[in-house]
């Protein structure tokens, strides 16, 4: 099964990430998956570092878990392969420009029929790889497309085409994704593969923290910050034992700048 985290702060900080603990925390299926990826938003840019394969095998799970990254929004996913290759194109978070900024997009789920219901109807945004998720990517900024060519897009005009092109891949199957344009990070909660094998609802959980929070909370996920200030998180699965809020079932929370807002 894929994981997905995102976080979202006030001021850029050390993220440290150790995708091998992210992945045992998260999953329940056997393995650490057939590919691991995180983003960390830079100004208008965006590093990625991703791998095909499982982390457990990768020397650059240590390597990238001690590099003092400072990014505001940071995105990551370890896959569970559904479709397509276990290769570097199928491997996320995706990340394209539009608007002279990098946009990055990860997704958890199978979407069937997706290319038929998209068909034709990505001319500037095509897919590398052979994957839906890369497809419903591709889709949403087509979608997005002519917000940013005629100027930077209010936050209320992204996150109507957000839910609007979210609605259609609710209808194709589970369609959880995290969606950074370098401002906003904008989760969508849909159905989830439970411990029970259900297909069910929670497919995110969200969690605002502070500086009064234990700062090592974090450490058995995987996650490390440093300082204290305000940040939200999205993850597949809660990651510490404090109070994270489930999103409901084709919800939509965004966050900007480590303040969270959920929404319809």
């Amino acid at each position: 099964m894929c994981e997905l985290f995102g976080l979202s702060s006030r001021v850029p900080t050390t993220v440290s990430l150790s995708v091998r603990l992210l992945a045992r925390r998260g999953s329940h299926a056997s393995g650490l998956g057939d590919g691991w990826g995180v983003a960390y938003h830079m100004g208008d840019d965006a590093l990625v570092a991703k791998q095909p394969g499982p982390a457990d095998a990768s020397p650059w799970i240590d390597f990238l878990a001690g590099q003092p990254i400072r990014s505001r929004i940071v995105v990551s996913h370890i896959r569970h392969a559904t479709q397509g290759e276990v290769s570097l194109r199928n491997t996320q978070p995706f990340m394209r420009e539009l608007g002279g900024r990098m946009h990055v997009f990860a997704h958890n789920g199978r979407l069937s029929g997706i290319e038929r219901r998209f068909a034709g109807g990505s001319r500037r945004f095509r897919p590398v790889g052979t994957t839906d998720s890369e497809v419903a990517f591709c889709a949403l900024l087509e979608r997005l497309a002519p917000l940013w060519d005629a100027g930077t897009p209010s936050p209320e005009q992204r996150l109507r085409e957000v839910a609007d092109v979210a609605a259609t891949l609710r209808a194709l199957g589970p369609a959880n994704f995290l969606y950074a344009d370098g401002e906003l990070l904008v989760a969508h909660a849909h159905r989830r593969t439970q411990r029970d094998g259900s297909i069910a609802p929670p497919g995110l959980w969200m969690l605002h923290r502070s500086c009064a929070v234990d700062p090592d909370a974090l450490a058995s996920a995987g996650v490390t910050l440093d300082g204290g200030q305000l940040v939200t998180l999205f993850a597949s699965v809660p990651l510490t034992e404090e109070p994270w809020q489930p999103l409901r079932e084709g919800e939509i929370a965004v966050a900007r700048d480590g303040v969270g807002e959920r929404g319809g």
